[in-house]
């Protein structure tokens, strides 16, 4: 993806399209790391595998902290201001329908299992928002390490 620099303000900048910040899972407030590689967030350095592990570790994070019931609540909410802000992908059919299920091993596969299937729809978790900023990044700086 090509960036250019433009001006911003008295300054010099570059302006991050939302899809590449959606895909970091990153939002207002979070930082980007600028090395001689590229830019993004810090613990993208590592690749794929350090991403899969970040995403299994923050829904890991959330079922220990919350009952299905609440994942499924805060799941239904984002698909479905998602779907009037038209911002719809093939993975969020999926979750409608892992979500509306009421199935716990189901809605827990799809969350933490180690399959191709979980790990992919884990790239576009419909249960963002449920974590502090705080444990995010702390997350984040142990996916890092």
């Amino acid at each position: 993806m090509k960036l250019t620099v433009r001006r911003i303000g008295n300054s010099l900048g570059v302006i991050v399209p939302r899809k590449a910040l959606k895909d970091w899972g990153l939002r207002e407030g979070d930082s980007l790391e600028l090395t001689a590689g590229g830019i993004g967030p810090r613990w993208q350095r590592s690749g794929h595998a350090q991403l899969d592990g970040l995403k299994r570790a923050i829904s890991v994070e959330v079922i220990s902290r919350f009952r299905p019931e609440e994942i499924r609540s805060k799941s239904r909410e984002n698909l479905e201001r998602w779907r009037e802000a038209g911002v719809w992908c093939s993975a969020y059919d999926e979750w409608s329908e892992i979500v509306t299920s009421g199935d716990d091993a189901r809605l827990y596969a799809a969350m933490v299992g180690k399959t191709d299937q979980a790990n992919r729809l884990r790239q576009s978790m419909p249960y963002v928002g449920m974590l502090s900023k705080d444990v995010l990044e702390s997350l984040r700086e142990k996916a890092a390490a």
